[in-house]
């Protein structure tokens, strides 16, 4: 597993863009079929925005017709952590970075086989890294 990654505020407003900090620093969201990714199908792996980690890879990425990108499942169990959500009147379970507690989005038990699990996640949490 990466090593924690902690920085201050100032920081990370340096290092990611206005939408990105305000989705992985502050639990935001983008609207519904707006981000780079939502209609995506390169190959590649998926890493957090925020610090590089490896989230996901395209071959677990699928049509969820929500309008965010949506994967089956993480890399591995140890890339992402979850935590209740009861934000909004809605009981949901948010999914984090477990690199540097980034805000990626939700997870829902409404996705495919394999796993039943679809991860709901905005574009701008990720940077896709394409085959060389």
């Amino acid at each position: 597993m990466e090593s924690k990654v902690e920085l201050t505020d100032a920081e990370w407003r340096e290092r990611l863009t206005p939408e990105q900090y305000e989705i992985l620093r502050h639990k935001g969201t983008e609207r519904a079929f707006t981000g780079v990714y939502w209609d995506e199908h390169s190959p590649g792996v998926y890493r957090c925005a925020g610090c590089g980690s490896e989230l996901f890879r395209s071959d677990t990425k699928f049509e969820s017709g929500t309008g965010w990108p949506s994967f089956y499942e993480p890399t591995s169990l140890d890339s992402v952590v979850t935590e209740t959500d009861a934000s909004y009147g809605m009981n949901r379970t948010e999914v984090m970075c477990a690199t540097c507690g980034g805000h990626l989005g939700h997870v829902f038990p409404d996705g495919p086989a394999p796993t039943g699990l679809r991860y709901c996640i905005n574009s701008a949490a990720l940077d896709l890294e394409r085959p060389s």
